[in-house]
């Protein structure tokens, strides 16, 4: 972006004043061409910038009437500005007017820069002059302190619509890249700079610390304007150790009013090349974390009042507001999405589970069985299952560690071996084992699970079962003449340790006769491991009695008010607090066969 005609003085491997050179290149801009936007410096204001009814043309005119002097106000050219026709109320000559001897200039300043002048021309002496002039000088402090608010509204109304536009951003789901592009044509715009980018930290980021090394490749270019692309692919910083991205992420507003003089740039001949004159920059960051850089140039050096200071800080404050809302959509919308998945995972996982209990089926209708699962998330570890095993009936309870979706995972995998297995091999132990020699194959060191397999022959009533590493499954006797007590109480333990961490694992079975209206309750760890708020676990003690609690009341309820009453005591310890885990409940109860 250079003067048409004018190009400025590049380096040479001679050159030993790049600074220099610099300075000369800025110069050789701002003559070339005075009306290039480059900077404010050169953008310069006029009261005709200012003038909209004439009123203070008319008043010269008016004071040159009264006094038989003639006043004329002048633009910053110098070219006299005059009352208008009827369409226009004020005009301005073509060329600047030339100045009589004997004439008196009073200038126009707005902002420490003149923007015109009140030009008494020759005519009267003595008091009546010396009052003509001090009204003169006096009219034109009054018009520029006029000309300094409206300035200071313009550029006020300006910063509001920048930010106005900003803050609708927090309300719309826009991209970070489309967020930060339009904050920086807006900062650009209010502060009348020429370009500039947008760099952001890696998302990790925690301290302005992090950001170190002699170069910038773990920054992000999000938007950018005005700049070369040799500019913004050059991956080395503008200052020494990156002072200027540490000062602006620190929450420092870093100004270099003056880049070709400032002893903190590096390799000052690079904006020779690239034509900058005058930098500031402003961290983005939120709640102290860091998010990038906003940087600004001039072509031209130039200076930054308190104004221009106050509306970046905000600009950048509104804009890293901004990205994190965008940030936050965008992880809302992931979430979402997840959480679809997920919901399809688990109606997958609800399907796996038994749709019918074996009494619903006319073989095992004298078999009154339930089962009540519930997970602590969306997807579990726990299962259950009942296998068809001709005359015989297999019963699963199974507990996968941890939860969620690597916990629902292997617990499909589980299930799936398991029925292969139990649907070729005879022996309980048989089976156990070679579900635990697949797990052990195809999986990692800490995912491992529980198992509690038995199969029930319905006429005999004879459990066999083999036990891995699991809750060992309770089973009531129920006496015909008295309610029962802990002693009518037995475990099933018999088996070995979990499958999925010993290929070598041996498993044992054993046998238990069962007699008709005997309870077995076969549970996941997530049951006796219930907490409340106190921390105390709801443990093995509990849940027997709450056991002999439901068949002392109802010595012949039914497995599922026998497994609504344990939820029910289950909730009645815990209230409302946190279920640590998945529950998984499985009641057999078998009456005589008719």
């Amino acid at each position: 972006m250079h003067a048409p005609g004018v190009e400025p003085p590049l380096p040479t491997e001679n050159d030993d004043n790049p600074a220099q050179r610099l300075r000369e290149a800025a110069g050789a801009l701002q003559h070339a061409d005075p009306a290039h936007p480059a900077s404010r410096t050169t953008q310069r204001l006029s009261i005709t910038d200012f003038l909209s009814d004439g009123s203070l043309v008319k008043l010269c005119d008016q004071l040159s009437r009264l006094s038989g002097v003639r006043v004329d106000l002048l633009d910053v050219r110098g070219r006299i500005i005059k009352v208008g026709t009827t369409e226009r109320t004020w005009i301005v000559e073509d060329e600047p007017a030339q100045t009589p001897d004997g004439s008196a200039s009073v200038p126009l300043v707005v902002s420490s820069t003149r923007i015109g002048s009140l030009r008494v021309g020759p005519g009267t002496s003595g008091e009546s002059r010396e009052i003509l002039e001090r009204a003169v000088t006096l009219l034109a402090g009054t018009a520029g302190e006029l000309c300094e608010h409206e300035l200071d509204l313009r550029h006020r109304v300006k910063e509001a619509s920048a930010l106005f536009k900003l803050s609708t951003m927090l309300t719309r789901s826009m991209s970070v890249d489309r967020v930060l592009q339009v904050a920086l044509e807006l900062a650009l715009d209010v502060l009348e700079l020429d370009c500039g980018s947008v760099v952001l930290v890696p998302e990790e980021t925690e301290e302005v610390s992090e950001l170190s090394g002699p170069t910038e490749e773990n920054l992000s270019l999000i938007a950018s304007k005005g700049l070369s692309r040799d500019w913004l692919d050059d991956p080395r910083p503008l200052s020494q150790d990156r002072i200027f991205d540490r000062m602006s992420i620190g929450g420092e507003l870093v100004v270099s009013e003056d880049l070709a003089s400032d002893s903190r740039v590096l390799e000052p001949q690079r904006l020779i090349v690239e034509g900058l004159g005058a930098a500031i920059h402003a961290g983005l960051a939120f709640q102290g974390r860091p998010i990038g850089v906003m940087r600004l140039y001039a072509r031209l050096p130039r200076t930054f009042d308190e104004s221009d200071r106050r509306v970046l800080r905000a600009i950048a404050a509104q804009a890293a507001v901004a990205v994190q809302q965008a940030r936050l959509l965008k992880m809302q919308e992931e979430d979402q999405r997840l959480q679809r998945q997920l919901a399809l995972a688990s109606d997958v996982q609800r399907r796996m589970l038994p749709r019918f209990v074996p009494s619903m089926t006319k073989e095992w209708s004298h078999l009154d069985v339930a089962a009540k699962y519930e997970p602590s998330f969306e997807l579990g570890g726990d299962f259950y299952d009942f296998i068809n095993l001709s005359s015989h009936l297999g019963i699963v309870v199974g507990d996968v560690v941890g939860k969620g979706i690597a916990a629902a995972l292997l617990m499909s995998a589980v299930r799936a071996s398991l029925r292969a297995h139990a649907q070729g091999v005879y022996d309980l132990d048989e089976v156990i084992s070679r579900v635990n020699i697949a797990l052990c194959r195809d999986t990692l060191d800490n995912e491992f699970a529980t198992l509690w397999y038995g199969v029930l022959d319905p006429v005999k009533l004879r459990l066999t079962y083999c036990s891995a590493g699991h809750e060992p499954p309770i089973v009531v006797r129920v006496p015909e003449h008295r309610a029962p007590g802990p002693a009518d109480i037995d475990e099933l333990s018999v088996g070995g340790m979990v499958v999925g961490i010993d290929r070598s694992q041996r498993y044992q079975r054993a046998v238990y006769d069962m007699h008709a209206g005997d309870v077995l309750v076969a549970y996941t760890d997530g049951v006796v491991d219930t907490v409340n708020f106190g921390r105390e676990k709801f443990g093995k003690k509990r849940l027997r009695a709450c056991l002999l609690e439901i068949l002392k009341q109802e010595p012949k309820a039914s497995a599922n008010r026998i497994a609504e009453h344990i939820r029910w005591c289950l909730r009645q310890f815990a209230g409302l607090a946190q279920r640590p885990d998945d529950e998984t409940i499985v009641v057999v109860r078998p009456w005589a066969k008719a």
